[in-house]
């Protein structure tokens, strides 16, 4: 089943640990990208939970498929989920395509993620560019923009 989602529209980093995500989102912020656009998901902990619940609200519980219990909220997984359970049945690797990424950068993404890293994603276009910097500056790792309409 297809998913009906706009691509281009997320830029995707994946930081180190809760610590490094969390002056990552700060700064996002400050640069004035909204709560609404974030996404956060990584493996499930208590802390995860506390840290996706104080930034964006209630946290998502997911399986997602060769990680494992994950903790997530924001557009960037809804996306990734969508109505066929994609995250579960996919995991990050077979789903990335559905946000403009290659399938090296979905590999990329669910390896780091699977290590325990933290992926934030935005969703904002306009704003990509400076997403793609803070995410770069604070320790985003392997941050990227996916097909963005801007990108050669």
């Amino acid at each position: 089943m297809s998913v009906d989602v706009e691509t281009g529209r997320f830029t995707v980093g994946v930081f180190q640990d809760i610590a490094s995500a969390e002056k990552g989102v700060d700064a996002l912020r400050k640069q004035g990208i909204t709560v609404e656009s974030l996404s956060i998901l990584a493996k499930a902990s208590p802390e995860m939970s506390s840290f996706i619940e104080r930034t964006l609200g209630a946290a998502q519980s997911l399986d997602i498929h060769d990680i494992g219990p994950a903790m997530a909220r924001g557009p960037l997984v809804a996306a990734l989920q969508g109505d066929d359970q994609g995250l579960t049945k996919a995991g990050i690797s077979g789903t990335m395509r559905r946000v403009g990424f290659q399938a090296h950068d979905g590999r990329i993404f669910h390896v780091l993620t699977g290590r325990g890293g933290v992926m934030v994603g935005i969703h904002s276009e306009p704003r990509a560019a400076d997403a793609l910097a803070v995410l770069h500056s604070y320790g985003g790792g392997n941050a990227a923009i996916g097909a963005w309409t801007g990108r050669v």
